[in-house]
C-alpha cells in the first residue's frame, strides 16, 4: 500500500501537507529472539551479580530467610528478588560518641553545640550523690553479621542504650573524686567489660574494642566551688609532701650523726684500752730490766724523762747565787721584748 503522507489542518481552510514517513524495517523472527535473549542475559547478570568489598561480608537472604554469608570478592545470587544481600562492614572499626557530637573531624576538630540529648547522656550521679558530666567514646566492631542484623531490632540504638546503662552503673559505684581524677582509667575498663557482657547477653554480634573517657567535669554551676576544693586538696598534698621532705632530710642526718658518735666513742674506748694494755706491758718489761740493773735503769729513766720534759719548758737560765756581772754576756733582749709584748697584750 502506498503511503501518501499526511496533512495538518491550520484553520481557515488551510492545510499543511507533510511528506510521508519512511517505512519501518521489519526484524526477522530469529533476530528478535536473539535480542530478547541478550536482554534477558543482561538482566540476569545485573540482578544476580554483586561485589563485596575487602572490609565487608555479604549476608544473603532467600525470600527473607538467612541462608549464608559471602566473603569479599565477586559473587552471584538468584535474580528477580529471590535472594537479597546486605553488606556488613565487619573489618571496619566503628565509633559511637556519648555526651557530645563531632561536627567536623580534621586537624582542628570542631564539636556540635550541646543538645538536650547530649546533656541528658552526659549528666550522671556518682556513688557519693554528686553529679558529674561524663563524655566518652566507644569503638566497636561487628563480629557476627547475622546476629547483628536479625537478633535485635535497631541494633545501633540498642547498643547506645546499653553503653549508657553500663557507664551509669560503673560511675554510680565510684565517688566524684575518683570519677574526675584518679579513677578514670579503672572506670573506663570496668564500663568496657560491663558493655561487652551486655552485648554477649543480648547476642547483638558486637565486639567492644575500646572505651575511652573523653572528658569528665563537674556541672557548670558548681565548677568554681569544685575548683576551690581541688586547690585546697592540692595545697594539703603539697604541705604533706614538704613535711615528708623535711623528715627525710632530718631523720637520716640525725641517724648518721648518732651512728658517727657511737663509732667515735667505740674507737675512743678501743684506743684507751689498747693504750692501757700497752702501758702495762711496757711497765712490766721495764720492771724486768730494772730488776736486772737498778742503777742503770733508774738513770736511763731519769734522762729519758728530762729529755721529754725539758723541750716543752722553754728557755731556762740557772745561775749561781754568788755569780756577779754576767748579765751583759747573756742575750736576754729577745726574752724581754717577748715578755713586754705579752704584758701589753694582757687586758
Amino acid at each position: 500500500m502506498e503511503d501518501r503522507g499526511w496533512s495538518v489542518d491550520l484553520g481557515g481552510g488551510k492545510r499543511l501537507e507533510l511528506p510521508p514517513l519512511p517505512p519501518i524495517p521489519r526484524i526477522p523472527r530469529g533476530g528478535a529472539l536473539l535480542i530478547l535473549g541478550v536482554a534477558a542475559a543482561l538482566f540476569l547478570i545485573v540482578t544476580g551479580y554483586y561485589q563485596v568489598e575487602p572490609d565487608e561480608v555479604a549476608v544473603v537472604q532467600r525470600f527473607g530467610k538467612f541462608v549464608r554469608t559471602t566473603e569479599p570478592g565477586p559473587h552471584l545470587k538468584f535474580p528477580f528478588g529471590v535472594e537479597q544481600i546486605t553488606k556488613v562492614p565487619v573489618q571496619r572499626q566503628l565509633k559511637m560518641e556519648f555526651g557530645f557530637r563531632t561536627a567536623r573531624a580534621a586537624a582542628q576538630t570542631s564539636y556540635a553545640p550541646a543538645s538536650p540529648q547530649t546533656i541528658a547522656e552526659s549528666q550522671m550521679l556518682t556513688g557519693d550523690l554528686n553529679v558529674a558530666v561524663v563524655e566518652w567514646i566507644v569503638q566497636y566492631r561487628i563480629k557476627d553479621p547475622s546476629s547483628f542484623l536479625f537478633r535485635v531490632r535497631d541494633v545501633p540504638e540498642t547498643f547506645r542504650y546499653m553503653s549508657e546503662a553500663a557507664m551509669r552503673q560503673v560511675v554510680g559505684d565510684h565517688s566524684v573524686d575518683e570519677v574526675l581524677t584518679i579513677g578514670r582509667e579503672a572506670i573506663a575498663l570496668q564500663a568496657k567489660a560491663e558493655l561487652q557482657r551486655l552485648c554477649e547477653l543480648y547476642g547483638i554480634g558486637i565486639e567492644v574494642q575500646q572505651l575511652v573517657l573523653q572528658d569528665v567535669n563537674p556541672p557548670t554551676s558548681v565548677k568554681p566551688a569544685f575548683n576551690e576544693v581541688n586547690q585546697a586538696i592540692q595545697e594539703k598534698e603539697r604541705a604533706i609532701n614538704d613535711a615528708w621532705s623535711d623528715y627525710n632530710k632530718a631523720v637520716p642526718k640525725a641517724k648518721g650523726e648518732a651512728e658517727q658518735a657511737i663509732r667515735a666513742a667505740e674507737g675512743y674506748a678501743l684506743e684507751r684500752v689498747n693504750n692501757a694494755e700497752g702501758d702495762a706491758k711496757r711497765f712490766e718489761a721495764l720492771n724486768e730490766e730494772y730488776k736486772k740493773a737498778p742503777a742503770v735503769t733508774r738513770r736511763r729513766i731519769y734522762l729519758e724523762t728530762l729529755s721529754a720534759i725539758l723541750p716543752k719548758v722553754g728557755r731556762k737560765l740557772i745561775l749561781d747565787e754568788s755569780a756577779r756581772g754576767i748579765l751583759p754576756l747573756l742575750q736576754l733582749e729577745g726574752e724581754r721584748k717577748e715578755a713586754k709584748d705579752v704584758k701589753e697584750v694582757k687586758p
